[in-house]
C-alpha cells in the first residue's frame, strides 16, 4: 500500500556479560583478613574476659593497704655465725595528697611517662623497647608500666617467664579498672622496694635521710626514684656515690619530660644530700652491704625469707677492724680486705666507722695504687724472658719531656731486677715498661682483673692510673695461687626458710693467667721487698711476700701481701685526695697489714712460700707457651734472628756497659710532683 513503511526486522537482545572471576590471590587476602579479624575479636574477647575475672579477684583498696609484703634476709659467716638480719621495714602509709609532688613527678618521669593516660600497659613503650632490643640483639630495655610493676610486686613473682608476663599484663589492666590512677600511684609509692630493707617512700626516707617522706624535696625525691631500677645496686647503703649519680639521670629525665623547668634542673644539687646511718650497726656492714648487692644476680626468690652463708671469717673480720683502729692518722680513712687464694673474701673494712660513713673504700673507691702497680711491669718482663737475677741499671731516664725520679732522689747504678723491685726503683720500672711496651703492661693488668681505665702514658708504669683495693688484692692473690685467677666472691649458698636450696657455689674453672714459674719468680721478688726492701715494716715472723705503694705527695698509701694461707690489702688516704704528711705504703699501711696478719693467723702453722722455680731455665716449653709470650716453636721471641738472652735487658743496661756521659745541669730530671703526674695522665689514651 502506497505510503506504508516497510516492516523493521526485530532487534536482537544485547549480549549478556560474563561474570568476572575473582583471582585466587584476592580471595586468599580476603580470607586472611577475615580470619585475622575473627582471631583478633576472639583475642579481645578472651583478654576482656580474663581482665574481668582478674578484676573480680582483686582485693578492695582498703585490703590492699593492709597487706604489706617483704622479705627478710639472714646473712651468716662461713661458720654459721649470724652477721646481720635485714628485714623489711615499712614507714607510715602516706595518702596521695600528702606525697610531695616532686616524688610523684620523679617517679613518672623515670618509670612511666604515659602513666596518666595508658590503660595499664603502654603500647608505645612496648614498641620502642622491642625496637631497641631488636637492634641490640638482646634485652636491654623494658616497657613495664608503674601499674605492671605494682601488680608484679603485690601478686606475682620475679620469675622471667612468658606466663608470668601475660598474667602481669592482665592484672595491670584489671587494676586500672578496679582502682583509680591516684590509688595506683599511692599504693606503688607506699609498697615498692627501695633497697636497704625499706619498702615504701616513707621507710626509705627515714632510713636514708632520717625524716618522713612528707619532707622530701626534689633532690631527695630524685635519689629515691632512681633506686627502683636496681635497689641493691643504687641504694645509698650499698654505694652513696652511685645513688647520687643515678639521681642526676633522674633530674635530666624530669627536665626532658617537662616535669621540671630547665632552671629547676640546673639548680638541683644532688651532691649536697647527706645520708644517715643506723648507729647500731658494726663495721661488718661494709661486707654485708656488698653481699646484698649480689643477691639479685643469684636468685629471683622474692617472697620466702632467705638464709645466706658467706665466706667471711669472724676471726679475720675482728682482726681487720682492730688493725684499722690501731693506725689513727688524722683525717685519713682506711680500707682492709682479706681473701683466700681462690678469691673467697674473709674480711672487709671499708672505712674507719660504718656509723659515720657507709662509703665502702675497699670495693668502690678508685685510687692511684702507686708502686704496688709495679707488679704488672715486672710480670711482663718475666713473661718476656727476664729473671729476678737479670741485670738492670738505676740511672737517669728521660721519655719526651718527662723524667721519673726515685723517692730519695739518688741513683744506685747496676743491680739485679730483684733488688730493683725490692727497693721500688722507679727508673727501672719505667724502663722495663718502655722496653716491653706500656700497652703490654696495661694488657697484663687487664688479664689480672683490673677493670678501671688505664692510661698508656709512661707514668702508668708507676701506678698513675686508678684501681680499687679489691681488684688489686685479687691480682696479688692470683700470684699467691701460682698464677691461677682469683676472682673475688662472698656468697657460698642461699636457702629459703623452708630449706629449699636456691644457690650453692661451685668452684670456678681454673683460669691460668701466667705460667707457674712466672708466679714463682714474682713471689720471690715480693718476698725480697718484705725482707730487704720497702716493706720491712710488714714482717710478722713468718714467710711473707708483699709490696708497698705510695702516690705523689703522699696522697695514698698501700700495702698488699700474702702468706701461703691468706692474702690481704690495705689502703690509707683522705677521701678528698689531699696530701697526708708522712703517709707512705711502707709505714702505716704496712704496720696495719702486719697487725691484721698477726692476729688473723694466730694458731695457723707457718708454711713456706712457693718461690722455688721448678722449671730448669728456659729450655723447657710450657704447654701454653704462646699465651705466656713464647714463640710457637718453644724459643723466646728472637731479636733480629738471634736468641734473646733471658738475663739481659738491653746493651745499655748491662752492668759492664760503659758509663753514661755525665748529665748536663739543664737536663737534670725533674722531681716527682703532682704536676707531671697530672700532665702525664691528662693526655694518655685509655685501654
Amino acid at each position: 500500500m502506497k505510503g506504508k513503511m516497510p516492516a523493521q526486522p526485530p532487534k536482537s537482545p544485547p549480549p549478556r556479560r560474563k561474570p568476572k572471576r575473582r583471582s585466587v590471590a584476592r580471595l586468599l587476602l580476603i580470607g586472611v583478613i577475615g580470619w585475622s579479624a575473627a582471631f583478633a575479636l576472639l583475642a579481645v574477647l578472651g583478654v576482656s574476659l580474663a581482665v574481668a575475672m582478674s578484676m573480680a579477684s582483686l582485693p578492695s583498696y582498703q585490703e590492699l593497704m593492709k597487706s604489706p609484703q617483704g622479705q627478710s634476709v639472714v646473712i651468716r659467716a662461713a661458720d654459721g655465725t649470724e652477721l646481720v638480719t635485714v628485714g623489711p621495714s615499712y614507714g607510715r602509709w602516706l595518702p596521695y595528697n600528702e606525697i610531695p609532688a616532686p616524688m610523684i613527678e620523679a617517679m613518672k618521669a623515670v618509670e612511666d611517662r604515659r602513666f596518666d593516660w595508658h590503660p595499664g600497659v603502654d603500647p608505645i613503650g612496648m614498641l620502642r623497647a622491642a625496637k631497641v632490643n631488636f637492634e641490640a640483639g638482646r634485652t636491654v630495655e623494658g616497657a613495664s608500666t608503674i601499674t605492671q610493676q605494682l601488680a608484679r610486686n603485690l601478686f606475682l613473682t620475679r620469675a622471667q617467664t612468658y606466663g608470668r608476663k601475660v598474667r602481669e599484663l592482665i592484672l595491670a589492666m584489671a587494676m586500672e579498672r578496679k582502682y583509680s590512677k591516684q590509688q595506683i600511684m599511692e599504693a606503688y609509692l607506699n609498697r615498692v622496694y627501695f633497697g636497704g630493707g625499706a619498702y615504701g617512700i616513707d621507710a626509705a626516707s627515714r632510713k636514708f635521710y632520717g625524716h618522713p617522706a612528707s619532707q622530701l624535696d626534689l633532690e631527695k625525691a630524685a635519689i629515691i626514684a632512681g633506686l627502683v631500677k636496681a635497689p641493691s645496686r643504687y641504694a645509698p647503703t650499698a654505694d652513696p656515690e652511685r645513688a647520687r649519680g643515678r639521681a642526676k639521670v633522674v633530674i635530666v629525665t624530669m627536665r626532658e619530660s617537662g616535669a621540671i623547668t630547665p632552671e629547676q634542673a640546673a639548680s638541683a644539687d644532688v651532691d649536697s644530700v647527706h645520708f644517715v646511718v643506723d648507729r647500731n650497726q658494726g663495721d661488718v656492714r661494709y661486707f654485708t652491704d656488698w653481699v646484698l648487692t649480689q643477691l639479685e644476680t643469684l636468685t629471683d626468690e622474692a617472697e620466702e625469707p632467705l638464709d645466706v652463708t658467706t665466706s667471711l671469717n669472724p676471726r679475720h673480720q675482728a682482726a681487720a677492724e682492730a688493725a684499722a683502729k690501731a693506725q689513727p692518722i688524722g683525717g685519713t680513712q682506711i680500707a682492709i680486705l682479706a681473701m683466700r687464694r681462690d678469691g673467697a673474701v674473709t674480711a672487709m673494712v671499708g672505712g674507719r666507722d660504718y656509723a659515720t660513713s657507709i662509703y665502702n673504700r675497699a670495693v668502690v673507691a678508685r685510687r692511684q695504687p702507686g708502686s704496688s702497680w709495679k707488679l704488672f711491669d715486672y710480670l711482663v718482663a718475666l713473661e718476656e724472658g727476664m729473671t729476678p737475677d737479670s741485670a738492670v741499671v738505676d740511672e737517669p731516664l728521660r721519655i719526651g719531656n718527662w723524667s721519673p725520679r726515685n723517692s730519695n732522689g739518688r741513683y744506685l747504678g747496676a743491680m739485679s731486677m730483684k733488688q730493683a723491685f725490692a727497693l721500688s726503683v722507679n727508673t727501672v720500672a719505667v724502663r722495663l715498661a718502655q722496653r716491653f711496651g706500656f700497652d703490654s703492661v696495661a694488657a697484663m693488668a687487664r688479664r689480672f682483673g683490673i677493670t678501671t681505665p688505664i692510661s698508656t702514658q709512661p707514668a702508668m708504669a708507676l701506678g698513675a692510673s686508678e684501681a680499687t683495693l679489691i681488684e688489686m688484692t685479687a691480682a696479688y692473690a692470683s700470684i699467691a695461687g701460682g698464677g691461677v685467677e682469683a676472682r673475688p666472691w662472698a656468697i657460698q649458698s642461699i636457702t629459703t626458710a623452708s630449706g629449699r636450696t636456691l644457690y650453692n657455689r661451685e668452684p670456678d674453672t681454673p683460669r691460668i693467667l701466667v705460667a707457674p714459674f712466672v708466679a714463682q719468680h714474682m713471689t720471690g721478688m715480693l718476698r725480697a721487698a718484705v725482707e730487704t726492701g720497702t716493706g720491712r715494716a710488714a714482717q710478722i715472723g713468718r714467710e711473707l711476700a708483699g709490696k708497698t705503694g705510695t702516690t705523689s705527695s703522699n696522697k695514698d698509701g698501700w700495702f698488699i701481701g700474702f702468706t701461703p694461707d691468706l692474702v690481704a690489702g690495705v689502703w690509707m688516704g683522705r677521701d678528698d685526695a689531699k696530701p697526708v704528711r708522712g703517709l707512705a705504703g711502707g709505714q702505716a699501711p704496712a704496720r696495719a697489714f702486719a697487725a691484721f696478719m698477726s692476729r688473723a693467723l694466730t694458731g695457723v702453722a707457718p708454711t713456706p712460700l712457693d718461690d722455688e722455680v721448678s722449671v730448669p731455665g728456659y729450655a723447657v716449653t710450657e704447654p701454653d707457651a704462646e699465651a705466656y709470650g713464647l714463640a710457637p716453636g718453644g724459643e723466646l721471641f728472637d731479636n733480629g734472628g738471634q736468641p734473646v738472652n733471658p738475663g739481659q735487658l738491653d746493651p745499655s743496661l748491662r752492668a759492664d756497659a760503659p758509663a753514661a756521659p755525665p748529665a748536663q745541669p739543664e737536663a737534670a730530671p725533674a722531681p716527682l710532683t703532682d704536676k707531671w703526674l697530672e700532665e702525664a695522665t691528662a693526655r694518655g689514651p685509655e685501654v
